[in-house]
């Protein structure tokens, strides 16, 4: 649990003094038809699937949608959904929070900023 979580803000810090397009200037609509990718898991209406419903999740604490099922480590994370850790946990669920159950990596970083625009808007 310690190094879980002392890697987690490891990779943390080091997103926070990385300058990479970690901002989500990204393609809205684009992003939206992206969301197919993540639609088999996750809603965008509230409604909690295999993964928790994602309206609201910018700024959102993980493990915090009453309902969903999460994994014992993502709901310990104490980790806040900024646009940053939504990018790296886009690119690597498991590199950000080892021992999640989310598999799924989108490697394009357009593609994360793009889907990333897209669940601002929600």
């Amino acid at each position: 649990m310690k190094a879980t979580l002392a890697a987690s803000i490891f990779v943390l810090a080091a997103l926070a003094l990385c300058p990479s397009g970690a901002a989500a200037d990204g393609d809205m609509s684009r992003g939206e038809k992206l969301f197919a990718r993540c639609s088999a898991c996750h809603s965008v209406n509230g409604q909690n699937k295999l993964g928790p419903s994602l309206a609201g999740v910018v700024g959102r604490t993980a493990g915090s949608v009453e309902g969903a099922r999460y994994s014992r480590a993502l709901a310990q994370s104490q980790i806040v959904w900024t646009e940053q850790n939504l990018d790296a946990y886009l690119a690597a669920p498991t590199t950000l929070v080892r021992g999640t159950t989310m598999t799924m990596r989108i490697a394009k970083e357009e593609d994360r900023q793009d889907l990333i625009s897209y669940l601002k808007s929600l």
